[in-house]
C-alpha cells in the first residue's frame, strides 16, 4: 500500500471512531474527558516511562544518570501532581 492509502484508511478508521463520541458530547464534557484521560492516564504512565529510562541510564552507566534521575523525579511531580495542579489553577482562576 501507498502512503495515500494508508492516511486515508488511517482517517477513515478515527472517524469512524469518533464520530459517534463526538456527536453525543458537549465541548464541556469533551475537554473534561482529555483532562481526565491526560491527567489519570497519560501524564503517570510517561512518568513511569521516565523513571523506567533513568534507571537503566543509571544501571548502564551513563555519565548523565544523575541528571536523567533528577529530570525523571522533577517529571514524575509534574505527572502525578498533574490533577492538584489544574484544580489549584481552576480555584485560583475562578
Amino acid at each position: 500500500m501507498n502512503n495515500k492509502k494508508i492516511a486515508l484508511l488511517t482517517f477513515t478508521v478515527v472517524a469512524i471512531v469518533l464520530v459517534p463520541a463526538l456527536s453525543y458530547a458537549s465541548v464541556e464534557s469533551s475537554l473534561m474527558d482529555i483532562q481526565s484521560r491526560l491527567t489519570g492516564v497519560i501524564l503517570p504512565t510517561l512518568s513511569i516511562i521516565g523513571i523506567a529510562w533513568a534507571g537503566f541510564s543509571f544501571l548502564t552507566g551513563n555519565e548523565r544518570a544523575k541528571v536523567h534521575i533528577w529530570y525523571a523525579i522533577i517529571g514524575c511531580a509534574i505527572g502525578f501532581g498533574a490533577q492538584a495542579i489544574v484544580d489549584f489553577i481552576s480555584q485560583t482562576v475562578h
